[in-house]
This record gives structure tokens, sequence and C-alpha cells, in this order.
């Protein structure tokens, strides 16, 4: 699984008339590929839960989303797996199809929930409108083939 996690002072996704609203957290872009696992979505999302990328009072990352009981936006993004090593079309090889990539995503939404904060998702393979306020900006790219396999 790779994510892009940007802690965000507020954000949102739209999709087909509704629209998802989250506030001071993170949003996670997630990208499911053929080799993941329900370990992957698991470590994933503890990684995630904890990640100190919250400022204490002396401003140092100090604190995670957990911490500060912050609220968590999930957005399917299977062009994380987007291959542009050769030519100028990325190819899309390394994502997950969606009956294997589904499963993982509600598993790592389920994980997720379980740690009792607000999350909101966007819809699997749906046209959306993500709009996010970076705060800081805070960035972190997670790939758990190259921590966890």
């Amino acid at each position: 699984m790779k994510a892009v996690i940007q802690r965000v002072k507020q954000a949102s996704v739209g999709f087909e008339n509704q629209k998802r609203h989250t506030q001071k957290g993170l949003v996670v872009f997630l990208g499911v590929g053929t080799g993941d696992s329900e370990k992957d979505a698991q470590w994933l999302a503890d990684k995630i839960l904890g990640l100190r990328i919250f400022p204490n009072p002396e401003g140092k990352f100090d604190r995670s989303v957990s911490d500060i009981k912050g609220e968590i936006l999930v957005v399917s993004q299977f062009t994380l797996f987007g291959d542009c090593t050769k030519g100028k079309r990325p190819d899309f090889l390394g994502a997950a199809r969606p009956e294997k990539a589904i499963p993982l995503y509600e598993t790592f939404i389920n994980y997720i929930k379980n740690s009792n904060l607000t999350v909101k998702t966007g819809e699997f393979a749906k046209e959306m409108l993500v709009e996010i306020h970076n705060d800081g900006p805070v960035t972190i790219i997670i790939d758990t083939e190259k921590n966890i396999k």
C-alpha cells in the first residue's frame, strides 16, 4: 500500500452531489497494490495513527492525530501506483484490481475507524474533487513495500 498523508486545517471530498468535510487532522490518499494484504492495511493504519506530525506548544513535531483527536479523510487513489519509468504515460499495472483493492481499502478504513476518531471517506473508483487546506505544509509518503515486506 502507498499513502500520501497531508496534515490539514480542513478538507473535503465531493462526488455525485455529495460533499464530506473534515476539520483539523489528516487527509490520506491511499493506493492498494497487487502484492498488498491485510497485514499492510493494519500496519499502515497503525503507522498513520501514531505519526507525530502535529506540533507541541514549542512547535516541534511531537503529537499524532490520535493525540490531538483530529479527523481523518481517506481517499482512494490508484494513481499512486503510476509507473512513469517508460514513456510519457504512466502505467498502473502495480495497482490492485478493484476486486482485491476494495476489500483492502475498506479494511484499512475499518482499522482507522477503530481509533474512535472522526473518519470520512471518498468513494472508491469515483471522480472526486478534493479540497485541502494543507497545514504547514506537511506531506508524508509511506510505502508498505519499503517498510514491512
